[in-house]
């Protein structure tokens, strides 16, 4: 048992008996406690398995390789929209998690299992994702836009899709590119900081606001 993680457990604000319930049920699976990103974290061998997240309205399970699980009881779902390997399993009584024991263990297992197998997830790449017909247009009224969007890195170039692409209407779209062509040729990714007073570069953590 990892101290760190009795420490988040006491200073959680919700669910503390659920997530002390889930922490035992995982434990029992012989996994590996450790402390990551905030947040308990499970490990086999030396791979993150599941990590335990508290919410307003749930708490979670969360499996880093949940796409690769057979999911028999309809259990899991996507935490985001664009979720490719992660899936979680939402509960909101200490109740629901007792009822399921069994069935949390089995989904653990077979978790282990596909590490034991050196299963990965097939990931999208970059070129997977469609490049919306108004970036389209930007880039043949710009081409130094072009140029500096396809010199970003992969990721960055896929928050940008994602972001674009999200958009229902069409005039939103070239709203949001154009809101962010300038970022774009400096060659900054959607959440990287501009004002350099960020702690967690290249991320932006919103230090931005202390200059207004």
């Amino acid at each position: 048992m990892n101290p760190k993680v009795d420490e988040h457990i006491i200073k959680a604000k919700n669910w503390q008996e659920e997530l002390q319930a889930l922490r035992n049920i995982l434990l029992d699976c012989t996994l590996t406690e450790t402390y990551k990103w905030k947040h308990p974290c499970y490990m086999y061998k030396q791979n993150n398995l599941v990590i335990l997240g508290g919410f307003k309205e749930y708490c979670s399970l969360n499996f880093f390789k949940g796409a690769l699980l057979k999911d028999s009881n309809n259990l899991l779902v996507k935490p985001g929209e664009n979720s490719q390997s992660s899936r979680i399993i939402q509960f909101t009584s200490v109740q629901q998690i007792q009822e399921l024991k069994a069935v949390l263990k089995a989904y653990i297992f077979e978790a282990i299992e596909v590490e034991k197998a050196g299963l990965k997830v097939a990931l999208k790449t970059v070129t997977d994702y469609e490049v919306p017909e108004e970036l389209v247009h930007e880039f043949n009224n710009n081409t130094a836009l072009e140029k500096a969007f396809y010199t970003l890195t992969p990721g960055r170039q896929k928050g940008y899709l994602l972001f674009f692409s999200g958009a229902k209407q069409s005039k939103t779209r070239t709203s949001r590119i154009l809101k962010y062509i300038s970022k774009i040729l400096e060659g900054k990714g959607i959440h990287d900081c501009t004002c350099g007073l960020s702690k967690k570069m290249p991320n932006c953590d919103g230090s931005h606001k202390q200059l207004a």
